[in-house]
């Protein structure tokens, strides 16, 4: 029984009732433990310098500063976080610019028709400031992340209109964020040593402008029940928001972050964790710690951007470490899907599935060059589980 089942046969059997944490923590299972990998052993380096399982092939899409093969769009530099959004009968894939406003900070997006051809590539969000992470919404935007102090929210619109901030969403220093269509919510990552996690809920689904910032309440625990609370001033100025609610939950740089099935992932980079937040049920615990792998060495370490697949499976990126996606499986263990080789000076960014799930797009955001201007998107093609 994985943790998910073992949670709610707990809540079930408690009756409803809300336990003592001391009765909560035998409900928890241990984060996940190395295993093979449902995919097989990784294959030798391909020509791109990608190590998958064999029935998997990998493609450069795109390289920074060169032009998008089949257009007369320039890729950015610096590729970050990214998403795949239906389009008609294919899909788009956004990426963003983790540079300065004057470097071309901002974010662009490719788009492919249904044999995952490139149709087109432009330029959707410009003028803004180390846009790191981000998430797509249930209405097709791309929630743009500016990881600078008193950094912004912007949603873009990759199927047609203009860029927008939304600055009701917090100001601070931003990472990722997850849509939970369920609760009508948006969950939001921040990027500090002692950054927080929070959701914003909009006054009306679909509308960010208005609404309401809350942040996670908890122990001090790496497992247990919490609440939310409202952000009393969502421009952190002239306090943070992060200090502005007594006991509000540290987290020790806040980076990727996955919504699913009433549960919302999201990795810490400061102690190599991954969370997991049981929504229905209002308790969080660990997915995977790297000092909690036995036997070792732990596979994941750098955590950074986060996706799933339709099966269930979390997709980790390093930033750093073995320049790997990891993959978490449902039943609680951890194994290396692919290696990025020759590239120990970038790191893996914006990894998102194609809707059919047989495509997953990445980037090293650094590429050969360890530079910015050597960003390289990919593409990995395969049986992948659905």
């Amino acid at each position: 029984m994985d943790r998910r089942t073992l949670l709610r046969a707990t809540v079930a059997g408690a009756g409803g009732l809300v336990l003592p944490f001391t009765a909560w923590s035998t409900a928890y299972a241990a984060p996940a433990q190395n295993a093979a990998s449902p995919y097989g052993p990784l294959q030798a380096a391909d020509a791109n310098g990608i190590q998958v399982p064999a029935g998997f092939t990998s493609q450069v899409i795109a390289r920074s500063g060169q032009v998008v093969p089949g257009t007369s769009y320039v890729w950015h530099s610096a590729p970050d976080g990214g998403a795949v959004i239906p389009h008609g009968t294919g899909w788009i894939y956004v990426s963003n610019a983790e540079t300065s406003a004057t470097s071309g900070g901002g974010a662009s997006m490719i788009s492919f028709n249904s044999n995952g051809q490139i149709t087109g590539a432009s330029r959707i969000l410009s003028g803004t400031n180390n846009n790191c992470a981000g998430g797509k919404t249930p209405w097709n935007t791309w929630l743009s992340c500016e990881e600078i102090s008193l950094g912004r929210v912007w949603e873009t619109y990759p199927l047609g209109g203009t860029a927008v901030a939304r600055p009701a969403m917090g100001r601070f220093k931003h990472e990722a964020a997850a849509a939970d269509p369920v609760r009508k919510v948006i969950y939001l990552t921040e990027d500090e040593t002692d950054g927080r996690f929070y959701r914003f809920v909009p006054t009306t689904w679909g509308d960010l402008s208005t609404g309401t910032l809350q942040v996670l309440v908890a122990g001090t625990a790496t497992s247990g029940t919490f609440t939310w609370a409202t952000v009393p001033d969502p421009d952190g100025s002239p306090t943070v928001t992060r200090r502005q609610v007594s006991g509000a939950k540290v987290f020790n740089g806040g980076e990727g972050c996955h919504y699913a099935n009433d549960t919302v992932w999201f990795t810490t980079k400061g102690d190599n964790r991954v969370w997991q937040v049981n929504l229905a049920n209002n308790t969080y615990e660990l997915a995977y710690d790297d000092s909690l792998v036995n036997p070792g060495p732990a596979p994941l370490t750098g955590v950074d951007n986060v996706t799933g697949s339709t099966f269930g499976d979390l997709y980790v990126a390093e930033d750093g470490g073995n320049m790997e996606i990891c993959m978490i499986t449902p039943d609680d263990t951890i194994s290396v899907f692919l290696r990025i080789t020759g590239q120990s000076s970038s790191e893996i960014t914006g990894p998102a599935f194609t809707p059919a799930g047989d495509r997953l797009y990445f980037s090293s955001q650094r590429g050969t060059t360890g530079s910015s201007s050597g960003g390289i998107t990919y593409c990995v093609t395969g049986p992948f589980r659905t």
